[in-house]
């Protein structure tokens, strides 16, 4: 183990820092990475490519250094974190509810090997601040079990019964981050995102992809492919346009605040009426079905943002259905010249 360290007051000035985002090229990573080029920091991406999408960076591939590579591998870890200001680290194995239902072990050991190599690295070559990028998976079942759900405060998430692997994975980081800060000093800010949607290629993997790009893409291509939501639709959720998402944790970052903090939106709706926002944007005359067999996670779940409101002044700004038409042109725009499989 590394020696400890003291840790020092930071005051955030992005122009000219040293900024390491790992998953860099995923749809939050990439849309991080365009913002803190144009605050004028020094970027180096990582990223394996297992689930990113080098597309995402196209506009900004000559501004930042990008290192395809393998977190799992400690070696790499320690050698990216030298000489950083800050890391953001969102690199994960992760997916939507029908990856994360199926896949136990291998997110739990991708994900952990890489949050710890993450946190020795960074305490060893002394970063300023650690962002770890958690998830609202963490919340107990037993509290998501209504489509009319109480709003999930930070202090939730303890007693712990989080309803995957995934999420058991996020609450240990989580604790893990909190000890390092604690024993060894290190600056530690910690996000649990609500569903965040928006442009990125990788979105709408059709393994890995979530609500949002999955009914966006079967608007697209409907009729030829059938509009089915999985489940019955009531099951309810609150989703977040990336850009506000990327304004959420930058602002954390700046922020002295070292605990978990939701990063989402408050704004509840169901599946169908998600389902429906998207379908009126597209201008089609769409039939919705329904597969009652499909995994549908839990019944409900919604952002308590009365501590982001309170500690980051943050507050989503732009509304759903403003995010699903950036996301629904962007889609479509690409499938129809051939860059975008869907």
């Amino acid at each position: 183990m590394a020696s400890a360290f003291e840790l020092e007051e930071v005051v955030v000035v992005w122009k000219g820092a040293k900024c390491l985002v790992t998953g860099g090229a995923g749809l939050i990573g990439s849309h991080l990475v365009k913002r803190l080029v144009k605050e004028g920091a020094i970027v180096t991406v990582v990223d394996n490519c297992s689930s990113g999408d080098e597309r995402n960076l196209e506009r900004v591939i000559g501004s930042i250094r990008f290192i395809k590579a393998d977190l799992r591998d400690k070696e790499v870890a320690f050698k990216v974190t030298r000489n950083q200001d800050y890391v953001f680290h969102l690199a994960a194995n992760m997916g939507g509810i029908g990856y994360i239902t199926k896949v136990g072990a291998d997110i739990m050991r991708d994900n952990l090997l890489m949050n710890i190599y993450m946190l020795e690295a960074s305490v060893a070559n002394k970063v300023k601040r650690f962002f770890y990028s958690s998830s609202a998976c963490v919340y107990p079942i037993e509290r998501q079990t209504t489509p009319n759900v109480v709003p999930l405060k930070e202090d939730d998430a303890i007693p712990a019964n989080p309803n995957e692997f995934y999420g058991w994975e996020k609450l240990v980081t989580e604790k893990m981050c909190e000890a390092y800060n604690r024993d060894y000093g290190l600056d530690v800010r910690i996000a649990r995102f609500h569903n965040i949607f928006g442009e990125a290629y990788n979105a709408f993997d059709p393994e890995r992809g979530k609500a949002p790009a999955h009914l966006i893409r079967k608007a697209i291509l409907y009729p030829k492919e059938r509009f089915v939501i999985w489940g019955d639709g009531k099951q309810t959720r609150s989703f977040l346009y990336v850009e506000d998402c990327v304004e959420g944790v930058l602002r954390l970052m700046e922020s002295d605040y070292t605990k978990p903090i939701n990063i989402g939106s408050d704004r509840l709706v169901t599946i169908e009426e998600l389902a429906k926002i998207i379908i009126e944007i597209s201008g089609k005359d769409i039939k919705i079905e329904y597969d009652l067999t499909k995994p549908q996670g839990v019944r409900g779940r919604n952002a308590d943002l009365t501590l982001a409101k309170k500690v980051l002044g943050w507050y989503p700004r732009i509304s759903l259905e403003e995010g699903i038409r950036r996301t629904y042109c962007w889609a479509k725009e690409r499938y129809e010249k051939g860059e975008l499989k869907l």
